[in-house]
């Protein structure tokens, strides 16, 4: 019987506790599992490097590892590409098995998932010196780092200036605009253009809904559990009903019919949306279906003044290590070479998001595409209005966008009032928590 992601990441049922127990006894060098093939002193080290992707990843990452295995011939590493979804079921079943690959690509939304039962190896060999202040904290389990920022993103909004052109008007200041004034103007635009959403994907963005948390003097998230309570939650869904009603948003069936679109099929790139949340690494990719060149907004802020938005250096994914791999000193050394070799971004340039190392930042910044170049300059305007790092979600924590997503789309079809959602968001997240 195959090991599923909520069985392995949430803990639940005998098939998580026997995960669990793996896992605690997982050690740097342990036997069983890890790499594909031998690997001790003097002989060949075989690491399995696991990410999931697309083309344009898919590629780069191989290209990463021939550049790596020509200059390391000692060392053999086979790719395992994936999908975002498949990925992570899995990893899950590598992992309970003993056979997690060596080199993980990991998401903020599961590190600490693998981090806190010992699945991980502790990464503090790895130089960080050069990064961005704020950009190494992501990856720090219990005061450990057990994942390797791979490249910056911050949650936004793009927008669209043919169906802003459409509407005949201007694209909003995004460094002034309140939550009330992105229901204004979004519910303006859908009407004069014609469209269905004046901002779709809102509510599918746990990281929007942190910052409106962080604007309330809250965390999504603490070292205890959950940050915010059911009032923060209420009023997230309030603020939702508000923008339905002012048809900014989309109505329940249009937003619930959005979620599950792959990018070339979401309402910005096909011209049903006016503006749409992404993240900022994205735009590259969405400009390209999308046929246009979106402008890149700035979520709201509660008092008009950006720097009071609390957003944060996001890591779009990060390096970790297995803590069962037969080679872990050569799977560090490939976590390293990636973060700090001027070769490895000349490859991957800002694929994975931009370089948290401001020294290679400085090295491909001028090889980067218009696009991630706007992307760079971003992430260094924004500089002012980054709040600390939040921690990484809990074990469990990582349900926070399906079980979000879940409650707040029974409140917009009034299934259930913003009260009785918020109750039962915060019941069910703090239930999934392994804390």
């Amino acid at each position: 019987m195959a090991l599923n992601r909520r069985q392995f990441l949430i803990g639940a049922g005998g098939l998580a506790a026997a995960a669990t127990m793996g896992l605690s006894a997982c050690a740097p060098g342990s036997s069983g599992g890890g790499s594909q093939g031998g690997g001790g002193q003097g002989g060949a080290k075989n690491l399995a490097l696991a990410w999931w992707g697309n083309p344009t990843r898919n590629k780069n990452t191989q290209a990463m590892i021939d550049a790596y295995m020509k200059a390391n011939p000692d060392v053999k590493i086979s790719g395992q590409p994936g999908e975002f979804n498949s990925y992570w079921d899995k990893l899950a079943t590598q992992t309970a098995g003993g056979q997690a690959p060596d080199i993980i690509q990991m998401d903020m939304l599961y590190i600490a998932e693998y981090g806190t039962r010992g699945a991980l190896l502790d990464l503090s060999k790895v130089d960080t010196s050069k990064f961005r202040e704020g950009t190494v904290e992501s990856g720090k389990i219990n005061g450990k780092l057990v994942g390797v920022n791979a490249g910056i993103n911050s949650a936004l909004i793009f927008g669209s200036p043919k169906v802003f052109e459409k509407a005949k008007m201007d694209l909003p200041d995004d460094k002034t605009w309140t939550w009330d004034q992105l229901i204004e103007v979004g519910a303006e635009v859908a009407s004069k253009a014609g469209v269905p959403f004046g901002l779709a994907s809102l509510l599918q963005s746990d990281a929007l809904f942190g910052t409106f948390v962080r604007q309330r003097g809250k965390e999504l998230f603490t070292e205890n559990g959950l940050g915010f309570d059911v009032a923060d939650a209420q009023a997230w869904f309030d603020y939702l009903l508000k923008g339905q009603k002012a048809k900014a948003f989309g109505t329940p069936q249009q937003v619930s019919e959005e979620q599950p679109k792959l990018l070339d099929q979401s309402a910005i790139v096909v011209g049903t949306a006016a503006m749409q949340y992404y993240n900022s690494n994205q735009l590259e990719a969405v400009n390209a279906a999308a046929g246009q060149q979106l402008k890149m907004l700035r979520g709201p802020s509660t008092t008009g003044k950006a720097t009071d938005r609390k957003t944060w250096y996001k890591a779009s994914m990060l390096w970790s290590a297995s803590s069962k791999s037969k080679n872990p000193d050569a799977a560090i050394a490939w976590i390293n070479w990636f973060a700090n070799s001027p070769e490895a971004a000349n490859i991957d340039l800002a694929e994975r998001g931009i370089p948290p190392n401001t020294e290679i930042l400085a090295e491909v910044k001028p090889k980067l595409s218009a696009a991630q170049q706007t992307v760079a300059k971003y992430i260094e305007d924004i500089k002012p209005e980054v709040g600390t790092t939040p921690i990484a979600p809990p074990p469990g924590g990582g349900t926070i966008q399906t079980v979000l997503f879940r409650h707040g789309i029974d409140v917009l079809f009034g299934r259930k009032s913003s009260a009785d959602g918020a109750q039962e968001f915060v019941t069910e997240l703090k239930s999934n928590l392994q804390v």
